[in-house]
């Protein structure tokens, strides 16, 4: 479906929902070191959502299933150092906008029964109080009406429409060449930085940019590693997540992880299967109305179990999960939303990710859960299971008193050659049961080893 039809049907959605106006700011882009020099812009995800195009300084009103436009002309200025840009009027056109003003015309929509939810620049945030004349308190501590609308944007944005779909298929089939990209110029002696460039520019190359910070590392035990000056050692596991983004800001969400040497260890391949195990478990089980949390406790018994197995853990899988001794291991969430936000909404906190009534954990095993939701037909979710061997957590006093007999330390020993290890894949829930978009990127360790080129 084209765009303005889209964004018509998503605000008569919203106002099925909600019925007072609403304003929604784009925010602009926000300095590196000086003014002249920002960091790249990316927009609002929820003005995005309802405006479709990467706009900055832009706000949108929408009331009644209609959308006004509100953005100054581009400046000559602007045009000298930035090129000739669309008018506001076909940009509206565009959008399919009812209305366009420009952004001084704002004060005259402003009234006590607007409500809206703070941008996160300053610049932003600073316009949005003084023209409401009131403080706006983050999302995740909305009230009264701005805590409505974004209740309302929740319902929306969690079940996904045709073309946004459509946009994260395109997402996904670039991070899996992405992938591909990576695993044929890994070789030994080269650095994480070279195998990360490889993917990067397949992902720069068809007009996306990353979804985030790429994760490319042997160092799979940091799970949010962002340094890449590490050289490839020949027995090493290069863990990669690295996802795409489209024009349109939809994003997709991808890990692997595969033997620098292009053959896994005995021991690399025995934890490996595992997390597959689990991996694959979750998907078969992912359906509507299958709590999320159970697709969490499911991927932690068979991580167990298969630990179990090898002699690292002692004991019974249910109650090894039950006293969180998996989390030893998998210390994180099997996943989280994906849409717009490469986890989705998670500017709102738990307001999106929680369903009513609901809170976070505070045990081991379930603190980090980013959903706990029951699934709906239309939802995009991520399936990431994982082993990781973190210093900081096995050397723990603590945690070494508490799961001494739970744990054959000498035998996990044994596995030292696995950092960590995670397979992720993006999962549209269906009316049914679920489709993989990322499945074309393999996850058997067979065709993994294919995908890796001997050492030179």
């Amino acid at each position: 479906m084209p765009l303005a039809p889209t964004l018509k049907q998503r605000r008569q959605r919203l106002a099925s929902h909600f019925n007072a106006p609403a304003l929604l700011w784009s925010g602009c882009a926000t300095p590196r070191n000086f003014p002249a020099n920002t960091h790249p812009f990316r927009p609002s995800s929820h003005f995005l959502y309802f405006a479709g195009l990467p706009l900055e300084n832009a706000v949108i009103r929408l009331a009644d299933g209609e959308l006004a436009l509100f953005m100054d002309e581009a400046t000559p200025a602007q045009a000298l150092w930035h090129g000739p840009s669309p008018s506001r009027e076909e940009l509206a056109d565009k959008m399919g906008a009812e209305q366009a003003f420009p952004l001084k015309e704002l004060e005259r929509f402003v009234g006590d029964a607007v409500a809206t939810l703070k941008v996160q620049d300053s610049a932003t945030a600073a316009h949005q109080e003084q023209l409401l004349g009131r403080s706006l308190p983050v999302a995740k501590r909305a009230e009264h009406q701005d805590l409505q609308l974004l209740q309302a944007i929740v319902q929306l944005r969690s079940r996904h429409d045709h073309y946004a779909l459509e946009e994260m298929r395109r997402a996904a089939a670039v991070s899996v060449s992405a992938h591909k990209a990576g695993m044929a110029a890994t070789q030994p002696g080269l650095t994480e930085a070279q195998v990360r460039a490889a993917m990067e520019q397949v992902i720069m190359a068809q007009g996306m940019t990353c979804a985030y910070n790429s994760i490319v590392t042997v160092h799979g035990e940091v799970l949010h590693n962002n340094h890449y000056h590490h050289g490839l050692g020949e027995n090493d596991l290069i863990l990669a997540d690295v996802g795409a983004e489209t024009e349109t800001g939809w994003a997709a969400d991808i890990t692997r992880t595969w033997p620098v040497s292009g053959q896994f260890s005995s021991t690399q391949r025995e934890i490996y299967d595992i997390v597959l195990a689990a991996h694959d478990a979750c998907i078969a089980a992912a359906k509507p109305g299958v709590e999320y949390r159970h697709l969490h406790l499911l991927a932690s018994r068979v991580l167990a179990a298969g630990l179990v197995d090898l002699g690292i853990l002692v004991g019974q899988p249910d109650d090894l999960v039950a006293q969180d001794a998996h989390a030893l291991f998998f210390p994180h969430g099997v996943g989280h939303l994906l849409g717009l936000d490469v986890h989705d909404m998670e500017d709102l906190g738990d307001l999106a990710g929680y369903a009513p009534g609901r809170s976070r954990s505070d045990r081991f095993g379930l603190g980090f859960l980013r959903l706990d939701r029951p699934l709906q037909a239309g939802m995009v979710v991520t399936i990431e299971p994982g082993f990781y061997q973190v210093p900081g957590i096995l050397q723990d006093k603590g945690n070494c008193d508490l799961y001494k007999n739970l744990v054959n330390w000498d035998r996990l020993a044994q596995f030292a050659d696995v950092r960590g290890i995670r397979i992720e894949d993006d999962v549209l829930i269906t009316d049914s049961g679920c489709d993989v978009l990322t499945a074309e990127l393999p996850t058997e360790a067979d065709d993994i080893e294919t995908m890796v080129p001997e050492p030179e």
